[in-house]
C-alpha cells in the first residue's frame, strides 16, 4: 500500500488520515475508530527515506490532525465579526501548521533512530519522542497543548493511567498501540507478536483502570456543598449595556433560587462581575444576601496598580473580600498582545478585553486556604489554566479540590467547550482530587475524582447544580512526581536508540 504513494497522494492521504483521527477527540471521543486512521497515517509517514522526509510527513498526517480538532479556533473571531472575522481562516491554518511542527520534529527524529530498521523499531522510537516533542509543545512560546493524543481515552477506563503516568506517558500509549496496528497493517511479515505488543498493552490498561474504577468506593458526598452557577450570558450580548442588568439579575437568582442542598459556596464563571473587584460594595452584598451567607466565589477584573487582572475573587456570607487570585498564565492574542506597553502604545489588544493592551499576568499558581470557611484548599483555574498539566499542581500543601472558572462562550457551541471539558476531567484524574467547573454559556460540571462526571449544565442553559463534593482520592504518582518519570523514561529511551543507531552507522 506504502509503495503505491507517493507526492501529492501521499500527502492527502496523510492529511485526510490526520483529520480522521481527530474523531478520538471531543465532542466524537472514539478513541478505537480513530486508531486506525492513526496507524494509518504512520504506516505512510515512519518508513520515510530520510529524517527530512519524516519531518514533512508527520507534519502532514499532524496538519490534518490539528486542523480538525481546532477548527472551534476561529469561533472567537467571530464574535466582532467585523473587525476580526478576516483573521479566522489564518488563524486556524497557521495555527494547525504551527502546531504540526513539533509532530513532525518528533517523526523526523524517530526516522533518524530507525535508520536500518523496521516499522516496529520507528514506532518505538515515536513513543518516546512524541511524548518529548508534546513537554516541549506545552512550553515553547507560552505553550499550547491543546489536542493531545492523552484526551482520547477520557470517557474510558485507560484515563486512569493518567493518575500513574500523567498525558504524556498516555500519548505513549496511543503511539504504541496505534503503531502497533500499522505493523500488523503495513509489515505482517514482521511477525504477529511485534504489532499485537502495542494494543496488547492498550487492552492491559483498559482492564486494569476498569479494575480500579470498580474498586473505588461509592462516591460519598460528604463535602462541603457547592453550588455552581451557568448564567448563559452569549459573548455578543455579555457586556451590551442594556443587557448587563438582565444578566446580573439572572446571577442573583440563579443564586439563590431554593434547591434540594443548602450551599455552602457557590461559584460564578470567569468574568462575570459587570463592575471591578474592590470597587463597588453593593454588589458584594447583593451577591452575599443571594447566596443566603454562603461563601462566594466570583470571576472579576481588578486593577493591581496600574495593571487590569483576570481574577477569581472570594466573598464571605456578607460579602466582604477574603481572597483573590490572579490568572498568570494568560491567552497570547485574547486575552494580551504580545509586546506589552508597545502594542499598548500601538492600540493592539487581545480579543478579550480592549484595555491597556489586555490583562497582566499573576504571580502564579497557589492554593487558597479556606479551611476557615469549612471549605478546605482550593486550587483556581481560570479558564485555559487548565489545559496545562503543570498547572494541577501549586505550591505548598494539597489541594483538597480544584474549581475552574471559565468562558467558554468564547469556544462557540460544539467540539471547543467540549474538548475544554475533557481536559478539565484529565486534571482531576492526574490530581485525584474533585473539580468543579462553572462556565458562563457551559458547559459547568462537578468532576469526581477519578473523572467521573457527577453532574453538569449542558451547553446553552441557564440553571445551577448543587453537588456535595467527594473526597479526594489519595495522592496520586503524578501528583507527587509530575512529569519527571516519563521525561527520564523518554529521554532514556531516545538515548539507547541513538546510541544503537550510532554504531550501527
Amino acid at each position: 500500500m506504502r509503495a503505491e504513494l507517493s507526492g501529492r497522494r501521499l500527502w492527502l492521504a496523510l492529511t485526510l488520515c490526520g483529520a480522521a483521527a481527530a474523531l478520538g477527540q471531543a465532542p466524537f471521543g472514539w478513541p478505537l475508530v480513530a486508531l486506525l486512521p492513526l496507524a494509518g497515517g504512520l504506516g505512510l509517514a515512519l518508513p520515510a527515506p530520510t529524517p527530512r522526509a519524516g519531518f514533512w510527513r508527520g507534519w502532514a498526517l499532524a496538519f490534518g490532525y490539528f486542523l480538525a480538532t481546532l477548527h472551534w479556533i476561529v469561533e472567537p473571531f467571530l464574535v466582532d465579526i467585523a473587525r476580526h472575522g478576516w483573521m479566522a481562516p489564518f488563524a486556524l491554518v497557521l495555527l494547525a501548521g504551527g502546531m504540526a511542527l513539533f509532530w513532525g520534529g518528533a517523526a523526523a527524529a524517530a526516522v533518524w533512530l530507525g535508520r536500518g530498521a523496521g516499522l516496529g523499531h520507528r514506532v518505538l522510537a515515536l513513543a518516546a519522542t512524541l511524548p518529548l516533542a508534546e513537554m516541549i509543545r506545552a512550553v515553547l512560546f507560552t505553550g499550547f497543548p491543546w489536542g493531545m493524543l492523552a484526551t482520547f481515552w477520557t470517557d474510558t477506563p485507560v484515563r486512569m493511567a493518567a493518575a500513574w503516568g500523567g498525558p504524556y506517558g498516555l500519548v505513549a500509549l496511543t503511539v504504541l498501540a496505534a503503531g502497533g496496528l500499522a505493523v500488523l497493517l503495513f509489515e505482517r511479515g514482521a511477525g504477529l507478536w511485534r504489532g499485537a505488543a502495542g494494543p496488547a498493552v492498550l487492552l492491559a490498561v483498559w482492564v486494569g483502570g476498569a479494575a480500579s474504577l470498580q474498586a473505588l468506593p461509592p462516591v460519598a458526598g460528604d463535602g462541603p456543598v457547592v453550588r455552581v452557577v451557568q448564567p448563559n450570558a452569549p459573548q455578543h450580548l455579555k457586556w451590551q449595556p442594556d443587557m448587563i442588568p438582565v444578566f446580573w439579575r439572572r446571577k442573583l437568582e440563579l443564586t439563590g433560587q431554593p434547591g434540594t442542598l443548602t450551599p455552602d459556596v457557590v461559584v460564578w464563571p470567569e468574568v462575570t462581575l459587570p463592575y471591578l473587584w474592590g470597587s463597588e460594595s453593593e454588589g458584594n452584598a447583593q451577591i452575599a444576601r443571594a447566596a443566603g451567607g454562603a461563601v462566594t466565589l466570583v470571576g472579576a477584573q481588578r486593577f493591581d496598580g496600574a495593571e487590569l487582572r483576570n481574577s477569581v475573587g472570594v466573598l464571605d456570607g456578607e460579602g466582604q473580600p477574603l481572597a483573590v487570585y490572579d490568572k498568570f498564565h494568560l491567552v497570547p492574542f485574547g486575552e494580551y498582545f504580545p509586546g506589552g506597553a508597545l502594542a499598548a502604545r500601538l492600540g493592539l489588544a487581545g480579543l478579550a478585553t480592549d484595555m491597556l493592551g489586555g490583562f497582566s499576568s499573576g504571580p502564579g499558581p497557589q492554593v487558597l486556604d479556606l479551611r476557615g470557611q469549612g471549605l478546605g484548599r482550593v486550587l483556581p483555574l481560570i479558564c485555559y489554566e487548565a489545559i496545562f498539566p503543570r498547572h494541577g499542581f501549586a505550591p505548598g500543601p494539597r489541594a483538597d479540590w480544584i474549581v475552574q472558572v471559565t468562558n467558554d462562550a468564547w469556544f462557540g457551541e460544539f467540539a471547543g467547550p467540549q474538548q475544554h471539558l475533557a481536559q478539565a476531567r484529565m486534571r482531576a484524574v492526574e490530581q485525584g482530587v474533585p473539580l468543579v467547573r462553572a462556565a458562563n454559556t457551559g458547559i459547568s460540571a462537578v468532576i469526581g475524582p477519578a473523572g467521573q462526571m457527577l453532574a453538569e449544565i449542558p451547553l446553552g442553559v441557564a440553571g445551577v447544580i448543587d453537588v456535595a463534593l467527594p473526597a479526594p482520592l489519595p495522592p496520586t504518582l503524578y501528583s507527587r512526581t509530575g512529569n519527571w518519570p516519563v521525561l527520564i523514561a523518554a529521554l532514556g529511551l531516545t538515548a539507547g536508540l541513538g546510541l544503537r543507531r550510532v554504531r550501527g552507522a
